[in-house]
């Protein structure tokens, strides 16, 4: 299966090696990554929150590229797939906005894009089946907590993925590869990504909440 793949800023730097074990692992699924050709940055989180238009064109220009690829766009980072939503969602129901995209970009984006995160991807189109049949070394002996965030599952309207306060799509993957998946409050909670330049404080003790928590439930 051919998709439309975005690493963005983060899989490319600081978050590298999620980038390659995406790449790794859809190869061994039988997914095909053919990379957005001459992508930018998506302006997840600082664009948009200085600059309406801004954010939007950032994201809008990269949702063109993609849509000209005829493919599914796959995307890993949370952030990014939390703005393309947004962007896919404003530009169709904003006729405006989106004929201000046409003159900043030379082209419109046609909104027939559909796009995906990798976990949805991997768990509702490749399958629990399949990747049970492709785990090689199941990781029976880990005892982990899904951590989605608040960015893939929410707002519903938006992301179209899974419950927003109680998913279960990794879930259903940790157990799938073979390790127990233990219930706990946190699994929807922010960790504070946005303010981790502006409020360092304040990422640090939400994400310390986070892993604490992980840790009483027996992770």
């Amino acid at each position: 299966m051919k998709l439309s793949y975005f690493p963005g800023c983060s899989l490319d730097g600081t978050a590298k090696e999620y980038g390659l074990s995406t790449r790794a692992i859809c190869q061994r699924l039988g997914l095909e990554l053919i990379e957005v050709p001459d992508w930018n940055c998506c302006g997840a989180s600082s664009g948009h929150s200085t600059n309406f238009l801004l954010g939007h064109a950032l994201a809008a220009r990269n949702l063109i590229l993609a849509e000209k690829q005829g493919l599914d766009l796959v995307v890993a980072c949370a952030a990014c797939f939390s703005r393309f939503k947004k962007t896919d969602i404003t530009l169709k129901d904003n006729a405006g906005l989106n004929k201000k995209m046409e003159k900043i970009m030379g082209t419109v984006y046609k909104g027939g894009l559909r796009i995906r995160h990798l976990l949805d991807v991997i768990c509702n189109t490749v399958g629990m089946e399949t990747i049970r049949k492709k785990v090689s070394n199941p990781l029976k002996d880990l005892r982990l907590v899904p951590y989605y965030g608040c960015v893939i599952v929410r707002p519903h309207e938006v992301t179209q993925f899974d419950d927003e306060e109680q998913p279960q799509t990794m879930d259903n993957l940790i157990e799938a590869i073979g390790a127990e998946c233990l219930p706990w409050s946190e699994k929807t909670e922010c960790c504070g990504a946005s303010l981790s330049l502006t409020r360092v404080d304040i990422v640090k003790k939400l994400a310390r909440g986070i892993v604490d928590m992980g840790k009483d439930a027996g992770a």
